[in-house]
């Protein structure tokens, strides 16, 4: 067995890559995004954080999440999975059996401005990446819209590979 070993900072940002069972495209209905949206506010309800980006892609979710003092990241992870399997095992019986995450998620702690920026490019180029999008200001289940809307990013950006994430790859 593996032991993994986890940053855990007070106050910290992380990058974090979820991805269900054998890459199954889960998120492929829009009703169950709308699932996921609920389960992340539930969780932040019982447990705060702050989510400063976010993609959903067909069969894997990239975020960035600004923490306070209680940092157990893996322990919200948990319960938006857990809350997320739930509801959608109760209203879809054909989930009742299937396995929809794959067990760990892939975690990465932001070190300075520089570090967020291609973390954020990342997330935000990773519709057109794999082909779900022609820019990414066409993919709905994004949060590049908030930043084009607040003057960060121009609604152009994206038209080509951004170089911030020349090489990077948190598949």
């Amino acid at each position: 067995m593996s032991h993994y070993k986890r940053m855990y900072v007070p106050g910290g940002t992380y990058f974090f890559t979820v991805v269900t069972h054998n890459r199954i495209p889960v998120f492929s209905a829009p009703k169950h995004i709308a699932l996921l949206r609920e389960s992340f506010q539930y969780v932040m309800q019982k447990r705060p954080f702050i989510v400063q980006a976010a993609v959903v892609l067909p069969d894997h979710i990239h975020c960035i999440w600004s923490m306070n003092v209680d940092v157990e990241y893996s322990l919200r992870w948990q319960m938006i999975k857990t809350q997320f399997c739930r509801t959608l095992r109760n209203i879809s019986p054909a989930w009742k059996q299937q396995a929809i995450w794959q067990p760990r998620f892939w975690e990465h702690l932001i070190r300075d401005d520089h570090d967020l920026q291609c973390h954020l490019d990342y997330i935000h180029y990773n519709p057109v990446k794999h082909g779900l999008a022609a820019r990414p200001l066409d993919w709905e289940y994004s949060s590049i819209r908030k930043y084009v809307a607040q003057g960060l990013y121009d609604a152009g950006w994206g038209a080509t590979e951004p170089e911030t994430i020349n090489g990077l790859d948190f598949e």
